[in-house]
């Protein structure tokens, strides 16, 4: 687990002595001034520039030799203007001269560009007003104030607690982004899953239809054009309605319906099927919900049986969601029912679609099998 952790941040945890040991040389030579008295704004300063390099890094090692290259050229540039800033205010020597300012302020965004491009990209109009205008605030009580006492006390009241609250509040706008950006991808990632999940209809029962058609229609049965009707009615359910988010429970109903009676075509009625139905409101439900139990009850129930077969259907739609109860018997003997594919894809769907707003019981005994479906559309 250490060494993990050490491999995960080796980034911050390799710049910040060596980070200490620059900023020591800088001061000794003379180069870089560290106040002795501001203790804590030099630890401030610090921690970020330990924060961005350690981000620079990181970023760095996980890049292609490619990438590398081509950022090579805006570090460069980065430091360049870092030691001019630096050379500057060592050769000018008056503290808190206005170009050392202003190089400081292009090499942080220019630093800052290196390891979040887009965020940069993203907000420069709002960095740029907003650093503009605390840089004419600067301009203006620097050149304004003769007394550099009188500067100081302003500088330590209203310009360096921006510049200091303004970094933090830069971080926390990029953990803000990076958080957005994970739920972004979270969201694809479940609506594709989502997509899968709607495509895995069990199509055993279209080819069985499929077969049973070309028998009517062998025989010139009169039934023939009522399965083409309700065969063709269901493909166009399942290939348009189904890429919805949600439809009404009605046309649910609808399909349930078209499956069911041609279900009973095929078995000639020789099957105890009920269906009953409260739809006191007319809910918005997921498409393909309720078809997998139906589909399940009729594969290991009616078609495993030759006598004494039957189906139990209660579906209620009221002001607090939808209720879906379905009960089949099976042949203990032909048919050891478990949960299967079906099952599974549903219980998924139901977590990705209706998160801690539903209710899936499952029940079975020696010869009969209950589901129970509740779904919360209201409080």
């Amino acid at each position: 687990m250490i060494q993990t952790f050490l491999k995960k941040y080796k980034a911050f945890i390799i710049v910040l002595p060596i980070l200490i040991c620059i900023l020591y040389a800088l001061h000794v030579v003379g180069i870089l001034n560290i106040p002795s008295n501001q203790p804590i704004e030099v630890l401030i300063i610090t921690f970020f520039w330990w924060i961005g390099l350690s981000f620079l890094l990181n970023n760095l090692l996980r890049m292609t030799k490619k990438d590398r290259k081509k950022i090579g050229l805006k570090i460069v540039i980065s430091l360049l203007l870092l030691f001019i800033a630096l050379i500057i205010d060592n050769w000018i020597n008056i503290p808190d001269n206005p170009l050392t300012m202003t190089l400081m302020l292009l090499f942080w965004f220019a630093f800052f560009n290196l390891f979040a491009p887009k965020f940069i990209q993203k907000y420069k109009k709002v960095l740029l007003i907003f650093y503009s205008a605390i840089l004419l605030v600067f301009f203006y009580f620097r050149f304004q104030t003769d007394d550099y006492e009188n500067y100081l006390n302003i500088k330590n009241e209203w310009i360096l607690p921006i510049l200091i609250g303004s970094l933090p509040l830069l971080v926390l706008l990029w953990v803000y982004e990076q958080w957005q950006l994970i739920n972004t991808l979270k969201q694809e990632k479940s609506q594709a899953e989502l997509s899968l999940l709607k495509t895995q209809i069990n199509p055993h029962f279209f080819f069985n239809t499929l077969n049973n058609l070309y028998s009517l229609t062998i025989k010139n049965s009169e039934k023939a054009p009522e399965v083409i009707l309700k065969l063709s009615d269901m493909m166009r359910y399942t290939i348009y309605e189904g890429e919805k988010e949600t439809v009404s429970i009605e046309r649910e109903i609808s399909y349930l319906k078209n499956y069911i009676e041609l279900h009973k075509i095929r078995h000639r009625n020789n099957t105890d099927i009920q269906f009953n139905i409260e739809n006191n409101k007319n809910n918005e439900v997921a498409p393909l919900l309720f078809i997998i139990l139906v589909e399940n009850a009729f594969k290991h129930g009616i078609e495993q049986q030759t006598d004494g077969a039957y189906i139990q259907m209660n579906l209620i739609s009221n002001s607090k969601g939808v209720f879906f109860t379905i009960i089949n018997n099976f042949d203990e003997e032909e048919e050891n029912q478990s949960s299967g594919i079906g099952l599974k894809n549903l219980k998924r769907r139901l977590d990705l679609t209706y998160p801690n707003k539903h209710d899936l019981h499952i029940k079975k005994n020696e010869r009969e099998f209950e589901v129970q479906l509740n779904i919360y559309l209201h409080d």
